[in-house]
């Protein structure tokens, strides 16, 4: 569960799978560089693992991760530090979820949106889903940017049967004391994601 105050959670339902139509679920930086080692990795973030492994079990739907796998120089490092190097263990999917990849996107920024492989999602599959579910973290960086594109993407071309849905016990971002509080930017992901319109829940349950 994200780390945010109770009233937060509070104020979003539960979701039933029997409400999703045709749904399918991306799990976003479920990495090692994020959980087990490297400069920005939170092992709080671990906790994750076991909802997301849950909803895939739960929904057995198309399911496509998606990891960070950066070249060794790359425009990103000016503003985080170096992480996720293309070929290293911290770009791998976490072991824990290893066994529910179907599918792996990679891509070089925080947004999966731009990534060439989910483009290619955009002009072949995405007709074939009306729910987008995204797990993962970081839940203000990747998820947020993700999810606010995507629902933008629905906007532009009227898409009023589509939803970009995001599960509260599936997101999850990292804490740095006094650089990058993990409260602070869960909540203001999780607000700003609502009041764009995408449907927050607290979890997706049976």
């Amino acid at each position: 569960m994200a780390r945010v105050q109770n009233e937060i959670i509070q104020a979003y339902p539960e979701m039933s799978v029997n409400e999703l139509d045709h749904p399918i679920l991306f799990v976003v930086d479920m990495i090692n560089g994020f959980m087990k080692e490297g400069a920005l990795h939170d092992k709080a973030i671990l906790k994750c693992a076991k909802p997301i492994k849950e909803l895939a079990e739960q929904l057995q739907c198309r399911n496509i991760f998606v990891a960070d796998a950066h070249p060794p120089h790359t425009r990103e490092f000016i503003s985080y530090p170096k992480h996720c190097v293309i070929g290293t263990a911290e770009s791998e999917v976490i072991s824990e979820l290893q066994p529910y990849v179907e599918e792996l996107f990679h891509k070089n920024s925080t947004n999966a949106f731009f990534a060439e492989a989910f483009r290619e999602f955009l002009d072949e599959d995405f007709y074939y889903y009306n729910d987008f579910i995204i797990t993962g973290c970081c839940s203000d960086i990747c998820i947020l940017q993700f999810a606010l594109c995507l629902q933008a993407y629905l906007n532009e071309h009227n898409e009023c049967d589509k939803r970009v849905i995001v599960p509260l016990n599936c997101i999850e971002t990292y804490h740095i004391e006094g650089v990058h509080d993990a409260m602070e930017n869960n909540a203001f992901a999780i607000q700003n994601m609502s009041a764009n319109g995408i449907h927050i829940v607290s979890e997706i349950k049976e």
